[in-house]
């Protein structure tokens, strides 16, 4: 994690107040960007503990802000 003035907690609160989270759809961020600031394993535990699903691709995570099942499509 690298040093940042916006805590964990402070960066896991903004992603989620999102519009788009708080509405039940999306987020994305980068692989980097939540290895930096916040941690692959605390980011997984809010997952978790939102109930949440996320995929990983291309150096992307995808967050559904939902509690629907996922249907890959292809």
């Amino acid at each position: 994690m690298h040093p940042s003035p916006m805590t964990p907690e402070d960066w896991l609160l903004t992603l989620f107040n999102d519009r788009s989270a708080c509405r039940g759809n999306i987020v994305e961020r980068s692989v980097r960007d939540i290895d930096m600031f916040v941690g692959r394993a605390r980011f997984e535990r809010e997952l978790v503990r939102r109930g949440y699903q996320a995929v990983e691709n291309a150096g992307q995570i995808v967050v559904f802000c939902n509690r629907e099942p996922i249907r890959r499509i292809t």
